[in-house]
């Protein structure tokens, strides 16, 4: 029997939160990078994510020396900690500038900041050592569909990836979509939006997808069909694993929290996939619950970690020649309840 290969994993140092929401303030202090990046090596993890402006804070006040300064830096931390980067994405969402969207504002010295900026990420990530930029395309989308003009988002939107690929030939670009929030309504909805804007671009091979569990369910879809439908295409390049209590805001729960036998599915989708063999990593953008005590802080990346380890077991472990006797029977519903019984131990 082939050796089965070890997963590597994840997280940002947002994933650390203080537990303010839309409707309360902070329940815990706020914690250091430095302190986040000590837990993350003895927690089990092996890389970080970043946003532009967590490498290097208060970026767009910067000039390019103290940015490369900055983000070198940065990496001489990680590399002293034992971990690496895992992408850099361009925060877009915060700016003033791009209050009506970024690559797809109405007003074009908008759009020309959000690529300004996502250049200067790219340059980012290169100092990290990182060649993947991830895309999450918060504010592309409208309120008011009379707003904004759906083909010449589109066109503008191909335009900056364009620029991005000219710029480094080597850099590889991810988007993670998500069907609403904050926007009403988002331009690059599912992972087929993502992958088909793809192909407009100067270089598709260059330009895949990151699949997060709850950007899925808020889109009223399986996330385990998301990360075939990906892998079918070889454009699952990053993965943001976790929960979601139906369609809700973004909850962002620990993995496996709200559903099990779904994370289950995500589980053996990418094991059926051979997602990692590549370098890939397993990221779990998660956050404590806000009644999370300080002592207590780290426990949502912890169990999600210890979760998807222990549904790995599971998946392989899975009877896969008695379930394909199954459904060559169509007896579903003894498939149906032999995953139930091999969820809980029988």
């Amino acid at each position: 029997m082939a050796k089965q290969h070890q997963y590597q994993f994840c997280f940002g140092p947002w994933n650390i939160s203080e537990g303010q929401d839309p409707y309360g303030p902070p329940t815990r202090p706020a914690q250091t990078f430095d302190w986040k990046l000590k837990q993350l090596k003895k927690s089990g993890f092996d890389a970080m994510m970043f946003h532009d402006d967590d490498a290097v804070p208060d970026i767009d006040g910067k000039s390019d020396a103290q940015v490369r300064k900055e983000a070198r830096e940065l990496k001489q931390k990680l590399a002293d900690a034992g971990v690496v980067a895992e992408m850099v994405a361009p925060r877009l969402w915060f700016s003033p500038k791009t209050i009506d969207g970024a690559y797809t504002s109405n007003d074009p010295k908008s759009r020309q900041y959000a690529i300004e900026r996502t250049l200067r990420c790219i340059d980012v990530a290169n100092y990290l050592g990182t060649k993947l930029i991830v895309l999450w395309l918060a504010r592309e989308g409208t309120y008011l569909r009379e707003a904004k003009d759906g083909r010449r988002s589109i066109e503008w939107l191909v335009q900056a990836l364009d620029k991005m690929l000219a710029y480094d030939r080597s850099i590889r670009i991810s988007i993670e979509p998500k069907p609403n929030e904050p926007m009403d309504h988002a331009y690059v909805p599912t992972i087929g939006h993502a992958l088909a804007l793809a192909q407009l671009t100067r270089d598709p091979k260059r330009v895949g997808c990151l699949i997060e569990s709850a950007h899925a369910i808020l889109a009223g879809l399986d996330p385990a069909d998301e990360i075939d439908f990906a892998m079918a295409f070889g454009k699952l390049w990053s993965l943001h694993l976790n929960d979601q209590n139906g369609l809700k805001f973004d909850q962002d729960k620990p993995f496996g929290s709200n559903n099990l036998r779904v994370a289950f599915n995500q589980v053996r989708a990418l094991e059926r996939g051979g997602y990692g063999k590549r370098g890939e990593y397993v990221c779990f953008d998660v956050h404590p619950f806000r009644t999370t005590k300080v002592e207590h802080w780290l426990a949502h990346l912890v169990n999600s970690r210890r979760t998807f380890l222990r549904l790995v077991q599971k998946a392989r472990t899975f009877d896969e020649k008695a379930a394909r006797q199954l459904v060559a029977d169509r007896n579903h519903a003894a498939l149906d309840q032999m995953v139930l019984e091999h969820l809980m131990g029988k």
